[in-house]
């Protein structure tokens, strides 16, 4: 079917000549697809959708060129029209760096510094040339041509989606120039300021200020969101909640708001909204990856609301459960990779030690059972001298079993990056005395009069020994990336690779491309290429963060594992538990707001082995809890040799809600498959793998 399209008629008056253009406006093909009414009426986009509480939202989009695009944002309550803001733009600020695209790491890159080059600022132009109004599922789009940069082109997009007061507002271009990276700051611009600014400061404070009058300000604040409110109601901005933030080694809160006239002397008009600092944590600052071709989605997120500002914040937080971790019946929480250096920051240093140190109290707040360490990150002595090594070792077990509750497990671990090649994590199910050198041939393991049992380790042998005699686990950290660049590939046909006492690898979303609906596909693809060697493999989440603490914008740079536990194992009894979830598969590991409490496949869950009959058939099962709405549920299976993709569109799907899927697919030539889903905002979550036995 062809689509309909109308022609508005816009008078532009240009060096004093009146000039007619025509604006093509192709409308849906399928009106009756969703509940969203869309109108052209002169010079008006109209779209009106219903939400969950018997109100409905309107968007007025207006057609003029250099007229205001958004006319009209309101909520119609009772049959009483609410104008929450009018005469309204949306504004992108880009900025367009390089990428150095070293041939060892190409894309797949973490250790750069791109605003130590030159880079160029731009806001984006939007020129009203076309628009295009699809439907799909729940979901209506609004496609407006075209927005351009030097070297970038593209369009607006903007989706709004029945059921929630919900906008999605996103510019969509790309660029043909090779070796880029870009960052981006967005928001809504208007000549007529709101009368109140709303936010929560770091220290959780509810803070309203009237609107700024000459310069724009920059706002640490918490939930990465800032709200406008006007006479009628509220508007909230704010972003993905963990795609906006590209990957760093601190979880610092860098200011990830704006509000304000003369934004970074290039936005004249009074606007507020997202923002990133350019410079980063001062540290390795990689920006998002923008290679030639690929569609970037720059975009920003509005919730609108009827009533006060703090009353909209809390539904804002309904999308990141209030950034926590939900309990979830039969399982328990575990972050994992965090060098906070606790123990030679403060345990000895011969300091006071806090009763109740601040790292603590962040974990706890966001529902993290379990946090696995990554202590002595090149900061201690894991080589010796002994005396100091088992002192050092020593302080990590005290303070680990002081600080751990019937609540909350605290576990010592490393990345010692010894013996393997590239960088690696370790767990043991209990305390372990290690020393990552033999220098002078003493005895593998003895006794010590002190420490007790004490292992010396020389070699990858005697370091596979060790965790076959401690039952321990190791993974790669990183891998393809950073310290790992060629990991475990490069030792996926040693011995101690294909140990059941080798995990596999750790998922954190870098490089970052906002290009892509999913994050962290390098460690995904990873976890199919394992797969397909044949070797039964695992991938968690992992953090890879330092400082941890309350001022931090920690929840945007976390994941987090679901392990199938009853109960908290104490630390006296050793953590066993925790890591026979770990090698079984008993897991899923996610952003934060999918959940997947449930999967299975003809039966046999993520971990397990299956017999598909004879006709290949296999029978998928899944519960699948979400805040925002779903985009996609994707098969992930190989033959080991290829990997194989069925994609589920689930645009039907609104927002907060629990459900069971099932479907059924052919996986006769099979060996293995595993389940991922992902929504709007490119939060997601991933099982772990079932296999197919013949």
């Amino acid at each position: 079917m062809e689509p309909m399209t109308s022609f508005l008629t816009v008078g532009l008056l240009l060096s004093g000549l009146l000039v007619t253009a025509q604006i093509a406006v192709s409308l849906p093909v399928n009106p009756e697809e969703n509940l969203t009414e869309v109108r052209l009426n002169k010079s008006d986009l109209e779209l009106t959708w219903p939400i969950d509480n018997g109100d409905f939202c309107q968007l007025i989009v207006n057609l003029e060129k250099d007229q205001s695009l958004f006319r009209t944002i309101a909520i119609v309550r009772d049959g009483e029209f609410k104008s929450i803001s009018t005469n309204v733009d949306p504004v992108f600020v880009l900025n367009i760096g390089s990428r150095t695209l070293k041939p060892e790491n190409g894309w797949t890159i973490f250790f750069d510094k791109v605003p130590s080059r030159p880079y160029t600022s731009h806001v984006l132009n939007i020129d009203k040339t076309e628009v295009d109004i699809t439907k799909k599922g729940k979901r209506t789009f609004i496609r407006i041509d075209e927005i351009s940069a030097p070297n970038f082109e593209g369009s607006l997009e903007i989706t709004i989606y029945n059921g929630i007061p919900l906008i999605n507002v996103a510019a969509v271009i790309s660029t043909q120039k090779d070796s880029t990276a870009i960052l981006y700051d967005a928001g809504l611009i208007t000549d007529e300021p709101w009368n109140k600014i709303s936010f929560v400061d770091t220290k959780e404070n509810f803070v309203q200020m009237e609107s700024l009058g000459n310069n724009s300000k920059n706002l640490a604040v918490k939930y990465r969101t800032i709200i406008a409110q006007g006479n009628e109601g509220s508007i909230a901005v704010f972003p993905s909640p963990h795609q906006y933030f590209y990957p760093l080694d601190e979880a610092y809160n860098l200011k990830s708001v704006w509000h304000g006239p003369n934004y970074r002397g290039m936005v004249s008009r009074y606007g507020l909204g997202i923002r990133h600092e350019p410079e980063g944590d001062h540290r390795y600052v990689p920006w998002f990856n923008a290679p030639p071709g690929s569609n970037q989605r720059l975009n920003f997120f509005c919730l609108i609301g009827g009533g006060q500002a703090d009353s909209l914040l809390e539904d804002v937080k309904r999308y990141t459960h209030s950034d926590q971790y939900v309990p979830l019946k039969e399982h328990k929480t575990m972050a994992s990779h965090f060098h906070n250096e606790f123990i030679m920051n403060v345990a000895m240093k011969n300091e006071v030690t806090p009763a109740s140190p601040e790292f603590v109290g962040v974990f706890k707040k966001m529902g993290v059972d379990i946090v696995h360490l990554g202590e002595f990150h090149y900061t201690a002595h894991p080589k010796g001298p002994d005396e100091l090594r088992l002192k050092e070792l020593s302080a990590l077990f005290e303070q680990c079993e002081r600080l751990s509750d019937g609540d909350f497990l605290l576990l010592p671990g490393e990345e010692p990056n010894e013996f393997f090649g590239g960088h690696w994590m370790a767990i043991f199910p209990k305390p372990v005395n290690w020393i990552m050198s033999n220098k002078n041939n003493k005895p593998f393991v003895s006794e010590d009069k002190v420490y007790g049992k004490v292992y010396r380790i020389k070699d990858k042998v005697e370091m596979q020994q060790l965790m076959e005699l401690e039952n321990g686990l190791v993974w790669t950290a990183h891998p393809r990336i950073k310290g790992s660049t060629g990991y475990p590939d490069a030792y996926k046909n040693e011995d101690f690779f294909k140990s059941q006492h080798f995990l596999g690898g750790a998922w954190k979303p870098m490089p970052a491309d906002l290009s892509s609906p999913k994050l962290g596909t390098r460690v995904l693809d990873l976890l199919d290429d394992m797969n397909n060697w044949g070797d039964k493999k695992k991938i968690i989440a992992e953090a890879d963060l330092f400082t941890v603490t309350l001022e931090n914008e920690m929840y945007a740079h976390m994941n987090i594992n679901y392990l199938e536990l009853d109960t908290l194992p104490k630390f006296k009894d050793g953590w066993a538990p925790v890591l026979n979830a770990m090698t079984t598969g008993k897991f899923f590991s996610t952003t934060g707001e999918v959940l997947i409490p449930n999967f299975s496949i003809n039966g046999k869950r993520s971990g397990e082995s299956v017999k598909l009959n004879a006709d290949g058939e296999a029978k998928f099962s899944m519960n699948i809890d979400w805040t925002f709405p779903l985009n996609f549920l994707e098969v992930v299976s190989g033959d080991g040799q290829t990997v194989f993709r069925e994609r589920v569109d689930l645009s039907r799907t609104g927002a907060f809600g629990s459900e069971e899927f099932q479907l059924s697919l052919n996986l006769g030539n099979r060996t293995w498959a595993r389940v991922e889903v992902w929504d709007i905002a490119a939060n997601g979550a991933f099982t772990q793998t079932i296999y197919f036995s013949k």
